[in-house]
């Protein structure tokens, strides 16, 4: 009973449905007969219509619907069965713009969401590839590796053979089984010859030859047999003979040279069967050219080099020869005669060729060049000058060969021939004195009128002769002779050749050309912007007089404009010299008397010149046009400072807080008496910088540190924890809050604090650099590596966090872990220093300088980079290169890097000066780790 009640299906205890008919499926309906009229159903009779109709089959009428196909298939989402709800209807015009500016507005959006998909679907690869790196990718450091591989190590190498094959893996000893003697009987039988007759041959009587299948008689080779052996024999003494030629016997061994065997067969001439098919289809070809039209020269070298490509150099020969003689006026067809003939017999050829075509250039200077001592190719030359005198060409080529004397001759008859040639003009006036190459200009001048290079060599030769005054007037005429000639001037070829110029010492008629030709050609509201860039240009192409040209006319149109100024200040601090700079700085100052830089550098480079009371009139000067300038009062108390002047530069500061009382004052005030060790002094002036300014971070800062001096531990934390409460973004605070608790034993505290500061200071490199370190250095290394990935996944560009990650990895992983900063961090100092150091590890000592003198010139500004670099000089180089390092630091004058301020702000080296504080720096280094 079990068994049924588990088959029993559910819906057979269930209620009919509405309007059920039992039998309806089997046909179990009323029907009618011919005595009946009307239904034969009942009028209580569910209709027809509540059930599905039957499919329609292939010969229904064409006018009926079709039927829906409800299979799950044909079932869309939007549109249910069938398709479109309007599939149906018509498609009319109206239609067909809906669905086009549907199509477009899916098309914008689309368009919106590209780049944000785009940058998701990057963003998901990145981290798919940082989660599961490719093969590649994680045998990078292998393949690394394998360029330091030795020679003898490759070759000791065992060879791996076929793993597929049982035999290369599992090599058995090799058996050898001795030939029975039967087997060397019957050969020795068969390949030899039988001299005498057995019993049945000799009944037989005669030299007959037994029945097929005998094993007696002669057993004689036959005609065919000796000629194959003999072919063979041949064959292996031919073979011996040419391995011999190629080869020779060192202990047993084959020596053959490479380079020339590969020279041989680059040489030899080997054709597949398409080409030779292809060559004899191109000389049909060519024969039917020289044939049909004889008188057409490149068919004739055509078809020669045809044969020259082919090998046969001779058939080339002979063609190219009656080439000549059917086309004697065709100048390449007597080239190619004189290129393929040998040199004993091209003179003759050429000579030929100048009979038939004596006013070809090309063959002259083919002449020329035949001839191998110089006096012929001079006879040559003036021969083919007596037939071509006007030929330029053969007048360059003529005068080369001659001295200088004979050279000015030629010159003189050369621009009588050839008026219009400029080259020949401006040539003879090199050869001439001064009175007669002003001539020889003029001359070119009124020949040619509308060349500028006649014109800027005539300026040169009056500065070369120290004739200033005509350099400016020349250029100005050729610009208005030139305008006259309708030529267009072009001011970027006229500043190629102020360059040009330059480079050739002609200075004033450099500056001439830019004072001349600079505002040609430029709207109004572009001229700053163009002469600016054309400065720049200048700069880049090491042309300082062209720059300093452009910058000076820039200047008297703009003398107002503080950018021009010091755009050409730094031109003569970089280039130029201290002269010029204070020269030009004056007269900066006196257009710009508000701009507080260029009196900071004019103070600057009188006090870097020694002269002290110069540097104080600037200032003086600067103090009456900026009263209130805090700039220039933090220059003058410096001044004061760094000279001994401690006084002056207190009753300055004090001048200052009352005239200009900023909050940099308060702190320079507070800084020199700390300096001064007037530490009361120092936290009254700290006191009253807070109560003016609270949010000034480094008054928080001064103010700890003066207390840690002294010992007064809870003062110092109270001081910090004031200034990260009104300054919580700054980091400085953060981490000196966090050293004052390491320095007690407080781990925890640090951390705490180094954890509150990166909730207020998100993606803060610092801040996660001093919590790594804090777990390093106290034995905690797994966290510190947790703590680093964590770092570099929310600060994958800090130069700082790589360079502490690559050092933080063992000997053997650091190479690839430098290669993924460098990935990051290409133009990072701190990872270039890092790399640098790797080098100086493994006592690369000329790849760490290189990679040193990198990190300098990204960063100048990098005291660390420069003490390392300082550092292996001190150790491995020269004092001159060290003497040099010091020198590039000083004029770099770093100010940042970890153990740069370190040792810069202690209290006792405030007066030091940057050469003297790169050795202390480097000293407290460590360059291998």
């Amino acid at each position: 009973m079990s068994m049924i009640s588990k088959s029993k299906k559910a819906f057979l205890s269930a209620p009919a449905p509405l309007g059920y008919v039992p039998g309806l499926g089997r046909g179990a309906t009323g029907f009618t007969t011919r005595s009946d009229i009307g239904p034969a159903r009942d009028a209580s009779d569910i209709s027809d219509e509540r059930h599905p109709k039957p499919p329609r089959k292939r010969g229904d009428d064409d006018d009926e619907e079709e039927e829906e196909d409800l299979n799950d298939t044909n079932y869309d989402e939007f549109s249910g069965y069938g398709g479109s709800l309007f599939s149906k209807g018509p498609y009319d015009k109206d239609d067909e713009e809906a669905d086009a500016a549907y199509d477009e507005i899916d098309k914008r959006m689309d368009d919106r969401r590209r780049d944000r998909r785009e940058k998701r679907f990057k963003e998901e690869i990145e981290k798919y590839r940082q989660e599961r790196p490719k093969i590649q990718q994680q045998f990078s450091d292998l393949r690394r590796e394998l360029a330091s591989v030795s020679e003898d190590a490759w070759r000791s190498i065992p060879e791996v053979g076929d793993i597929r094959n049982k035999k290369q893996r599992n090599p058995r000893t090799e058996k050898f089984t001795p030939v029975p003697d039967s087997v060397l009987s019957k050969g020795l039988s068969n390949s030899g010859s039988v001299n005498t007759l057995d019993r049945r041959q000799q009944q037989l009587g005669g030299f007959q030859t037994p029945y097929p299948g005998s094993l007696t008689g002669f057993n004689t080779p036959s005609s065919s047999e000796l000629d194959l052996i003999r072919i063979g024999q041949a064959r292996s003494t031919l073979v011996g003979v040419k391995l011999d030629q190629v080869s020779d016997s060192v202990e047993g061994q084959t020596v053959v040279d490479p380079k020339g065997y590969l020279t041989d067969l680059q040489s030899s001439t080997s054709f597949a069967n398409a080409d030779i098919g292809d060559i004899k289809k191109a000389r049909l070809l060519l024969n039917s050219v020289i044939t049909t039209n004889p008188n057409h020269g490149p068919g004739w070298i055509a078809s020669a080099r045809l044969e020259e490509v082919t090998g046969r150099m001779q058939k080339a020969r002979n063609i190219i020869t009656k080439g000549c003689e059917t086309c004697p006026k065709s100048e390449d067809v007597w080239l190619e005669a004189i290129r393929l003939q040998p040199k004993e017999t091209s003179l003759s050829i050429v000579s030929q060729a100048i009979r038939n075509m004596p006013n070809s250039v090309k063959l002259w200077i083919k002449a020329a060049e035949l001839e191998e001592e110089t006096i012929s190719k001079k006879r040559v030359f003036r021969k083919a000058l007596e037939q071509i005198p006007n030929s330029v060409r053969l007048w360059k080529e003529a005068v080369e060969l001659e001295d200088p004397e004979d050279a000015r001759i030629m010159l003189s008859r050369a621009v009588e021939c050839c008026p219009h040639s400029v080259d020949l003009w401006l040539a003879l006036a090199r050869l001439e004195n001064y009175d007669n190459a002003r001539r020889v200009l003029n001359k070119a001048r009124e020949s040619i009128p509308t060349d500028r290079q006649i014109w800027i060599t005539a300026a040169k030769l009056e500065e070369a002769n120290n004739n200033i005054a005509m350099v400016d007037k020349i250029i100005e005429r050729a610009i208005a002779s030139l305008k006259a000639n309708m030529v267009e001037i072009n001011r970027d070829h006229w500043i190629l050749d102020a360059e040009e110029a330059e480079r050739s010492g002609s200075i004033y008629t450099c500056q001439a050309i830019i004072k001349n030709v600079i505002g040609v050609g430029i709207e109004e509201e572009d001229l700053k912007d163009t002469w600016m860039e054309d400065a720049e240009s200048c700069i880049a192409h090491n042309a300082y007089a062209c720059a300093r040209a452009i910058y000076a006319h820039s200047l008297t149109v703009f003398p107002n404009k503080k950018g021009i100024w010091l755009r050409a200040a730094y031109l003569e601090k970089n280039h130029g010299t201290k002269e010029s700079l204070e020269e030009l700085l004056q007269k900066a100052v006196a257009h710009c008397p508000k701009a507080e830089v260029l009196w900071l550098m004019g103070a600057k480079s009188k006090w870097l010149s020694g002269d002290i009371q110069s540097a104080r009139q600037i200032l003086a000067l600067a103090f009456q046009a900026n009263p209130n300038s805090e700039e220039i009062w933090l220059a003058a108390v410096k001044l004061e400072s760094e000279n001994n002047e401690d006084e002056r530069a207190r009753i300055l500061l004090q001048k200052a807080r009352s005239t200009a009382p900023t909050a940099r004052v308060f702190m320079k005030s507070a800084n020199l008496e700390w300096c001064l060790k007037n530490l009361d002094g120092a936290l009254m002036l700290l006191k009253e910088g807070i109560e003016h300014y609270p949010t000034f971070a480094k008054f928080y800062m001064m103010t700890g540190q003066i207390y840690e001096q002294i010992g007064n531990i809870d003062k110092a934390r109270e001081s910090y924890s004031d200034g990260v409460k009104k300054c919580p973004k700054s980091v400085s605070l953060w981490l000196l809050s966090s050293g004052l608790e390491l320095t007690k034993g407080e781990v925890t505290k640090a951390r705490s604090m180094l954890e509150r500061g990166r909730s207020r200071n998100p993606k803060c490199p610092e801040l996660w650099l001093q919590a790594i370190r804090v777990e390093n250095e106290h034995g905690n290394k797994p966290m510190g590596k947790s703590l680093m990935a964590k770092a570099l996944q929310e600060n994958p560009d800090s130069g700082i966090l790589w360079a502490e990650a690559i050092f933080m990895e063992t000997r053997p992983v650091r190479r690839t872990k430098s290669l993924d900063a460098m990935k990051r961090c290409e133009h990072d100092a701190h990872v270039l220093v890092a790399v640098a150091r790797l080098f100086w590890s493994e006592s690369k000592v000329t790849k760490a300088r290189e990679w040193f003198h990198r990190a300098v010139k990204i960063d100048p500004d990098n005291g660390d980079a420069w003490a390392y670099l300082y550092k292996l000089e001190l150790q491995y180089g020269t004092e001159a290169l060290q003497q040099s390092v010091s020198k590039k630091c000083v004029t770099a004058e770093p100010h940042h890097g970890e153990y740069w301020c370190k040792i810069s702000k202690r209290k006792e080296n405030w007066r030091k000066k940057t050469d003297e504080l790169l050795p202390l720096v480097a000293a407290t280094l460590l360059a291998v780790v």
